[in-house]
């Protein structure tokens, strides 16, 4: 049975392009997906179709969209380069590159990490995810890089899972933000929601939320931008992007939470997942990894500094 999504365009968002809008607004809808369903005539305003993806939209307008049933989804092995940075019989830690998809969703039934994942591991993976996020203990968003772990097997899933809930999981990344922190540290301490507006963006807010904290030090401040380390208390989703863009330092690159005028060198967040501490689930060993800036965080670092 289809779903059918009534949005209404913002005074903010009119002037946009019609793909454009409905992926912001629908959870796990790409753009590319979103083109799909106006090719299919699924996308409406006024009643009449909407056939033209570059179609502009208007402050006050009511857009139609209707989803179809989900499709029974076969996930298939590929063969793709990852960067392992550490594996053993229970589970494995990829550094994960900017631009790929942690799971399918609609719009990227293939390419993802998962894919590649089936294909290196073959039948090592815990299930508890089921087919379309095998061995997936938490995520990463498509435009952040870096480190994120793996089970191999139910076990290690569930005791890796309990450390992220009860916090003894540690988590920190480098971020480019704009703007000069003038502080050396800070906390952010403020509550995460889905946005009331926008179905596909999280916003601070103390209806239907869930606490969350954000530690933050400064690495080097440019004209115009800071270089910062985070550390997370809690994993929210867009837990970092939604808490600098609330303090008024969007992280650099960020579609979503940032100024409209987007840095499009970035294709995406400047964002790097650069360090996970944890207890392995079967030796009980702390084991702590870090990964390198990639190529295109520290491209912009010289950029800015130049």
């Amino acid at each position: 049975m289809e779903t059918v999504f009534d949005l209404v365009v913002t005074d903010e968002d009119g002037g946009q392009r019609i793909d454009k809008f409905i992926s912001s607004n629908l959870s796990d809808v790409s753009r590319s997906y979103a083109q799909e369903l106006i090719k299919e005539n699924r996308v409406l305003f006024n009643e009449e179709i909407i056939k033209d993806k570059n179609y502009r939209i208007d402050a006050g307008q009511h857009i139609k969209v209707s989803l179809p049933e989900p499709k029974e989804l076969e996930v298939k092995p590929e063969n793709i380069k990852i960067d392992i940075v550490y594996e053993d019989k229970d589970m494995l830690v990829v550094n994960k590159p900017k631009g790929m998809v942690v799971h399918p969703a609609p719009g990227n039934y293939s390419s993802t990490l998962v894919n590649a994942l089936l294909y290196y591991c073959k039948e090592e993976l815990s299930s508890i995810n089921g087919v379309i996020r095998p061995g997936i203990v938490h995520r990463i968003d498509k435009d952040t890089s870096g480190l994120l772990m793996v089970a191999k097997n139910d076990f290690s899933h569930r005791e890796l899972a309990k450390q992220i809930k009860d916090h003894s999981f540690s988590r920190e990344y480098e971020a480019v933000v704009y703007g000069i922190i003038n502080q050396e540290k800070g906390v952010i301490d403020a509550p995460i929601g889905r946005h009331k507006i926008y179905r596909k963006k999280m916003a601070v807010t103390k209806e239907n939320s869930r606490e969350a904290y954000t530690e933050y030090r400064v690495i080097k401040r440019y004209n115009n931008f800071t270089h910062v380390r985070l550390i997370l208390k809690t994993g929210r989703t867009h837990q970092i992007r939604v808490h600098m863009a609330y303090i008024g330092h969007p992280v650099a690159g960020d579609e979503v939470y940032g100024p409209k005028k987007v840095i499009k060198e970035l294709s995406g967040q400047c964002l790097h997942a650069k360090y996970v501490g944890f207890i392995h689930p079967r030796t009980k060993k702390r084991i702590e990894i870090e990964s390198e800036l990639p190529t295109y965080f520290k491209d912009f670092l010289k950029k800015i500094g130049s």
